[in-house]
C-alpha cells in the first residue's frame, strides 16, 4: 500500500468517525432473494384434532393427533385430561329443551324437502327403532381385541399422537390438546398456561419432524417452515408461534399464511367462497385473487366433534345397545367418531329403518360385534350444523367476527398509529362513513337474525379496504362519537350472540364483500374444506340451501350456485396443507420468508412487513 492510499484510508476513517449515527433502528432490510428447493421447506397445518405435516415436496402430509400425554411431576399428583367430545354449555337447565327445539326444526327441514322422485319423505318410527335396539346383547367376536395400551414402563416424560391417544387412563400422565376451536388452548388448570401450551406444540412438532420426516433437529437450520393460521387469529399468538419456530425449533426462514388463502392455491381456484367444517370449528370466508376479504371473515365455535356429540344423543333416545359408553372416554370417542363417519350423511333418498352392525376393540378388553337398528338420525345429525340448536350449547360465545387489533408495544406503527397521524380532511371522509354506517343500524337490529347482515361488518369495523395504509373505523374511539360507539359494541355483541347455521353463515360472509360482482362470483365458487361436512349428499344439500336461501335479486343474475367438496378429487382434509406446498414452489414466495435474524432483530414488525395478508 502507497503513502497516498494510506493517508487517504485515515482521512475516510476520520469522517465516517464524525458523523453521527441516528438513534433510530436500521430499516428493516429487504429479503434475501435466494431459492430454496421445495424438499427443504416444512408446511406445518396445526388443526384442533390432527397436525398435518410433510415437506413441501411431499404428495401428501403425514396426520397424527394433536395431542400430548405428560408425566406428572410428582407421585400422587391428580390426573387431568383436556376433553375432547365434551364442552362446556352443555349442562345448563335449558341445554336439553333448546336440543329439542333444534330437533323439531331439523325434522320440519327433512319433511318439507322432497325426494328426487316427488314424494315426501316418511319419518322412521322411533318406537319400533328403540325397542329392537334395548333387546340387543353384544357378541364376542375374540377373548382379546388386540389393541394395547401404550407401554409406560420406561415412563418417557411425554408421549406424542397415537401414542398419547393411548395411554391407559389410570397411568400417572394428563393429556393436553394444545389447540381448541382453532384458537391456542388456554385455561386455568394444569398446562393451560401460555408457557405450557408452546412446550406442547414445541414437543409434538419437534418429535413428528423428527419421527416422520426423519429430520435431525440439528439439521433444521437448513429448512425452512410455512405455518398455516386461521383467517380469524391472533396476533399475539401467531407472533408466539413464529418466535417457537425460529427461534426455539431452529428453523431459518417462516412464511405465515392464512388457512383460507392456501385452500384456494390447493383447489386451483383464484376465487372462492371458503367453507372450512373442522373437528371443533367452523370458519367462512370469501377470497378473491389470493385476498382475504377481512369484513367477510367468520368463525363458528362448532365442528365435527359436535355432531359426534349430537349423533350420539340421537343414538342413545333410539335405545343405543352399548350402554356403557362414555363421552368422556378417549377410546369411545374414537368409536362414535368412526360411527358418524360410517353411518351418517345428508342424502334425503335414503330413508327408513336399516340394520347396521358395529364392532368395539377397546385395549385389554374382549372384540365386541353389536347389531344396530337406526332411522332418520343418520341425517339429523349432520343438520345439526344447520341447525345448531340442537348441538344444546348454552351460555357459550358460538359466532365470532374479525375484531381489531389492542396494539403490540412491539408494533409502533399499527392501524392506530395511522388513525392518530391521520390528516383532518381524512379525519372528516371517516367521520361522514361512520354516520352513513350508523344509519343502518335501526334497519340491522329489526332483523338481526336475517340473512342480509351487511351493515353489522361494516358498522362493526369498516373494512381496512384496498390498502394497508387505510384506517380502520372500529379503532379511531373519537371522542364525539360514544353513543355511536356504544351502538357499535352492543350491535356485534348481539350478532355473535346468535348461533347460525352453516348456510346463514355463507350467506353473510358472501354479502359482506364489497360489490355485486365480487358476491356473484363467490356464489359460483363456494369451497367447502375440512373433515366435518364429508358425508353422502353433502354437496347437493348444500347447494339446495343456499339457492333456497339466496337474496331473489341474484338469483336472476348468478347463472349458477356450485358447491365444490372435492377439488381435483383430493380429501377435503388435506386441500389447505396441499395449498401451502403450492405456496412453498411460487417464485413471489422468495420475498416472504422472515428469516431467522431478522426476526431476532427487528421482532413483530417482520410480520406487519412480509405477511402475505394484512397484518
Amino acid at each position: 500500500m502507497t503513502q497516498v492510499e494510506a493517508e487517504n484510508g485515515k482521512e475516510r476513517e476520520k469522517e465516517q468517525r464524525g458523523v453521527k449515527r441516528p438513534i433510530v433502528p436500521a430499516a428493516i432490510p429487504e429479503s434475501v432473494l435466494e431459492p430454496i428447493q421445495s424438499n427443504f421447506i416444512v408446511v406445518i397445518h396445526a388443526g384442533s384434532s390432527t397436525l398435518r405435516i410433510g415437506r413441501a415436496a411431499d404428495t401428501l402430509p403425514v396426520g397424527i393427533p394433536h395431542v400430548i400425554a405428560r408425566r406428572h411431576k410428582k407421585q400422587g399428583q391428580p390426573r387431568y385430561e383436556d376433553p375432547w367430545l365434551h364442552r362446556d354449555g352443555l349442562n345448563k337447565p335449558e341445554s336439553n329443551e333448546q336440543r329439542l327445539n333444534g330437533l323439531k326444526m331439523v325434522d320440519q327441514a327433512i319433511w318439507s324437502k322432497k325426494m328426487s322422485n316427488g314424494a315426501r319423505r316418511i319419518p322412521a318410527p322411533p318406537d319400533q327403532v328403540r325397542a329392537y335396539n334395548k333387546q340387543m346383547r353384544p357378541a364376542v367376536l375374540d377373548a382379546n381385541s388386540g389393541v394395547k395400551w401404550t407401554d409406560t414402563s420406561l415412563q418417557p416424560e411425554f408421549l406424542v399422537g397415537e401414542e398419547a391417544l393411548y395411554v391407559k387412563p389410570t397411568d400417572c400422565y394428563n393429556i393436553h390438546w394444545p389447540v381448541r376451536r382453532g384458537q391456542f388452548n388456554l385455561h386455568t388448570g394444569p398446562g393451560g398456561s401460555l408457557s405450557a401450551l408452546l412446550a406442547d406444540l414445541e414437543a409434538i412438532w419437534t418429535l413428528a419432524i423428527q419421527k416422520y420426516l426423519e429430520i435431525p433437529r440439528k439439521d433444521l437450520k437448513y429448512y425452512r417452515c410455512i405455518l398455516l393460521i386461521p383467517d380469524i387469529y391472533n396476533r399475539q399468538h401467531v407472533k408466539e408461534l413464529v418466535n417457537l419456530l425460529l427461534n426455539n425449533i431452529g428453523f431459518s426462514g417462516v412464511i405465515v399464511h392464512q388457512e383460507s388463502i392456501c385452500a384456494t392455491f390447493g383447489s386451483g381456484l383464484s376465487s372462492a367462497c371458503v367453507v372450512d367444517v373442522g373437528e371443533q370449528k367452523t370458519s367462512v370466508c370469501c377470497v378473491e385473487d389470493g385476498v382475504s376479504h377481512r369484513n367477510t371473515r367468520l368463525r363458528l365455535a362448532y365442528g365435527g366433534a359436535d355432531v359426534t356429540r349430537c349423533y350420539y344423543w340421537l343414538m342413545q333416545r333410539s335405545g343405543f345397545p352399548y350402554r356403557e359408553c362414555q363421552v368422556f372416554s378417549r377410546m369411545d370417542a374414537l368409536l362414535l367418531q368412526q360411527l358418524k363417519e360410517t353411518f351418517c350423511h345428508l342424502d334425503q333418498d335414503i330413508s327408513g329403518i336399516q340394520d347396521h352392525e358395529f364392532k368395539i376393540r377397546h385395549p385389554d378388553s374382549p372384540a365386541l360385534l353389536y347389531q344396530l337398528r337406526l332411522g332418520d338420525e343418520k341425517l339429523q345429525a349432520p343438520m345439526a350444523l344447520f341447525y345448531p340448536a340442537t348441538f344444546g350449547i348454552v351460555g357459550q360465545k358460538i359466532t365470532t367476527l374479525q375484531h381489531r387489533s389492542h396494539g403490540d408495544s412491539e408494533d409502533p406503527h399499527d392501524e392506530h398509529y395511522l388513525v392518530a397521524t391521520q390528516s383532518k380532511q381524512e379525519q372528516a371522509a371517516k367521520a361522514i362513513a361512520e354516520r352513513k354506517a350508523l344509519a343502518k343500524y335501526a334497519g340491522f337490529e329489526a332483523e338481526l337474525g336475517a340473512p342480509n347482515c351487511d351493515g353489522v361488518e361494516k358498522s362493526h369495523e369498516l373494512e381496512l379496504a384496498s390498502s394497508q395504509h387505510d384506517c380502520v373505523l372500529a379503532g379511531n374511539d373519537s371522542e364525539d362519537l360514544p353513543a355511536a360507539l356504544m351502538a357499535r359494541k352492543t350491535t356485534v355483541s348481539q350478532f355473535e350472540g346468535k348461533a347460525l347455521g352453516l348456510d346463514k353463515s355463507i350467506l353473510h360472509s358472501i354479502d359482506c364483500c364489497g360489490s355485486d360482482e365480487t358476491k356473484k362470483k363467490m356464489y359460483s365458487s363456494i369451497l367447502v374444506v375440512g373433515g366435518g361436512l364429508m358425508f353422502q349428499g353433502a354437496q347437493e344439500f348444500l347447494q339446495h340451501r343456499i339457492l333456497n336461501k339466496m337474496p331473489p335479486s341474484f338469483r336472476r343474475i348468478v347463472e349458477n350456485v356450485e358447491v365444490i367438496t372435492r377439488p381435483k378429487d383430493m380429501d377435503a382434509r388435506l386441500i389447505a396443507w396441499k395449498g401451502g406446498a403450492v405456496l412453498a414452489c411460487l417464485d413471489t414466495t422468495q420475498e416472504l420468508w422472515i428469516h431467522q435474524r431478522e426476526w431476532q432483530r427487528f421482532g413483530v414488525r417482520m410480520l406487519r412487513e412480509r405477511a402475505p395478508f394484512v397484518w
